[in-house]
């Protein structure tokens, strides 16, 4: 059962589709998903989103097609780091797994709700259309209980169409670099959004990262060294694209500059790790890490 610190977690399905249990607590002081702000992140990152339940993780999943201009969002996390108790049952013992598509802001809103809440329970019903009921237990005064209810519509995705939200393959990459202290990054991609639409991002194996902007009017570079890289192992797939590659040449790629400010402008999972991985003008590859949590976002280059 879905037993998270604080709060009491139950699904339950209408009468034929996925089941999923869970009697329990989600963080009484909203440590647990609210306390690297998953949801908002997602909330920010995405209109709509599919939420993907197994029995040892949570999804949140955009899958817009990356070959058309679309970006691709994959955050992943554990359960067990933030549910005391967790059970679910999928739509058979072998398809142990539930996917739902829903708007994260109204997870967020209802969450929100719940900062001081003595306890929360979250059923997967059946009022008119599938619902999310987040039902919040209010500390009161008296001996009774003050409950607030939100029902957040979502569609069930059937199990055919399943294979479309599977994880996005990471980029056989040219270069992998860690990212700069991220509202540094933020501040100078907001001054460059004035100047241009598009933004080019360049790295290479020296720990050396640049950021321009070039147009017919105006040039504008801005520069960081000594970032590092991330010591991939040698025998990763991943990796085969930079053995041997020359540390001091650049791997760049042109991208929205709207797509890559919407990341670090909406991103509040404050990561003790971030990196990216650059595939010469095809694609960028971030990745946020912050304890139990993953974040990745790809954004497409421009031709």
């Amino acid at each position: 059962m879905f037993r998270n610190r604080g709060q009491d977690v139950r699904w339950q399905p209408a009468s034929q589709g996925p089941v999923l249990q869970s009697p329990g607590v989600y963080g009484q002081d909203q440590r647990q998903l609210q306390r690297p702000g998953v949801v908002n992140t997602v909330a920010r990152l995405a209109k709509t989103c599919t939420l993907r339940l197994t029995a040892d993780k949570l999804y949140f999943i955009l899958s817009d097609k990356v070959a058309n201009g679309g970006v691709s969002v994959w955050c992943e996390l554990c359960q067990g780091n933030f549910f005391d108790e967790f059970q679910m049952e999928g739509v058979a013992a072998e398809h142990n797994e539930i996917y739902l598509e829903l708007v994260p802001e109204n997870l967020s809103r209802a969450l929100k709700t719940a900062q001081n809440a003595k306890t929360v329970k979250i059923k997967l019903t059946n009022k008119h259309c599938p619902c999310l009921t987040v039902a919040v237990e209010l500390p009161s005064l008296s001996s009774s209980s003050r409950i607030v209810t939100h029902d957040i519509p979502v569609g069930v995705i059937p199990r055919r169409l399943w294979n479309d939200f599977r994880e996005p393959g990471v980029p056989d990459f040219d270069v992998s670099i860690y990212l700069p202290v991220l509202k540094t990054m933020k501040s100078v991609v907001e001054r460059m959004k004035n100047l241009s639409n598009c933004i080019v991002i360049e790295a290479n194996l020296s720990g050396e990262m640049n950021l321009k902007i070039e147009t017919d009017l105006v040039s504008v570079t801005t520069h960081f060294k000594d970032l590092g890289n991330p010591p991939w192992a040698s025998d990763d797939e991943c990796q085969s694209s930079a053995q041997g590659r020359d540390l001091e040449s650049m791997a760049e790629a042109r991208i929205d500059i709207k797509k890559l400010l919407q990341l670090l402008a909406g991103q509040q999972v404050n990561p003790t790790k971030a990196l990216c991985n650059i595939v010469s003008r095809r694609i960028v590859h971030f990745i946020l890490l912050h304890e139990d949590v993953s974040l990745q976002y790809f954004i497409p280059a421009l031709a």
